[in-house]
């Protein structure tokens, strides 16, 4: 096992985000499961029987995959947070699964293993995104298959930004959404990731847009938008005060999403994919 990267995103998801994703984990599967059904089709298609899950979190999509097909599922993720959460919820199940902490940039994985490298939201926090694609594709086997689904840009998702234009005045420290660079919102330039993958070696590359809607409980939407993202992390440094105060001010700023008790909200995201070439 290697030790993750020394940089931001280690830090960050060893550290606070890390934790506010465990913690909040019911209710991001939720959240998540029509991405993880659709992860779950990707690898019925590639005929997968052995699945890398990079950026696993704490495992939903790594067990659907191996629910769903019977398939061997190795998850990586750099959060020790997250890996410790998704060994304890395999821990009530038989289902043929693994998970590694190490930074998939790096990470050793035995050369040609896998017939399918997958992610859900997992790809966008690479130091060197094309360093990292490359070793994810001299894991894969010759002629396996590429699926991971990434976010478009900020213009096309509102929703997850909504909380930091409206905290923006009494947060004036907040991260700035910064093109390119690792975060969520990387990846979001077509021609800039068909650069990535095609540069790291993968063939047959394919980026199409996926819109996604999305549901959770309006009873759980202060929670989540007051522990996830750039606020919810800058709210851990804040006291009770300013932290009321936020949230006070935030909250508006999703009511155009509320439907009854229900909040709803389209994802929009690229679904990328390729293949590791056959040998000529």
């Amino acid at each position: 096992m290697t030790t993750p990267t020394d940089n931001d995103q280690s830090a960050r998801w060893n550290g606070a985000s890390g934790i506010a994703w465990v913690e909040a984990q019911d209710l991001v599967t939720r959240i998540m499961r029509p991405f993880e059904d659709i992860l779950v089709d990707t690898a019925r298609a590639a005929h997968a029987r052995r699945v890398l899950d990079v950026g696993c979190g704490t495992g939903s999509t790594t067990f659907a995959v191996a629910r769903a097909l019977g398939a061997q599922c190795v998850g990586v993720d750099i959060s020790e947070p997250m890996i410790a959460a998704a060994r304890a919820n395999a821990e009530n199940d038989s289902l043929p699964v693994d998970f590694v902490r190490a930074d998939a940039q790096t990470h050793p994985f035995e050369p040609g293993t896998f017939d399918l490298v997958m992610s859900r939201f997992g790809v966008m926090f690479f130091a060197d995104p094309v360093a990292a694609f490359a070793n994810l594709r001299r894991a894969t086997r010759p002629g396996g298959s590429l699926g991971c689904i990434v976010w478009r840009g900020t213009d096309e998702n509102p929703y997850f930004t909504a909380a930091e234009r409206a905290a923006a005045p009494l947060l004036p420290n907040l991260p700035p959404r910064v093109s390119g660079s690792p975060g969520q919102f990387a990846l979001a330039d077509r021609e800039y990731v068909t650069e990535i993958l095609t540069r790291s070696g993968w063939v047959d590359v394919d980026i199409r847009p996926l819109d996604v809607e999305c549901t959770m409980p309006e009873r759980d939407l202060t929670p989540y938008i007051s522990r996830l993202g750039p606020v919810g992390l800058a709210l851990v440094e804040v006291d009770d005060a300013t932290r009321a105060e936020v949230i006070a001010a935030i909250r508006p700023a999703f009511d155009p999403y509320i439907h009854g008790d229900e909040v709803r909200f389209t994802a929009a995201c690229w679904m990328l994919t390729g293949h590791a070439p056959n040998p000529t």
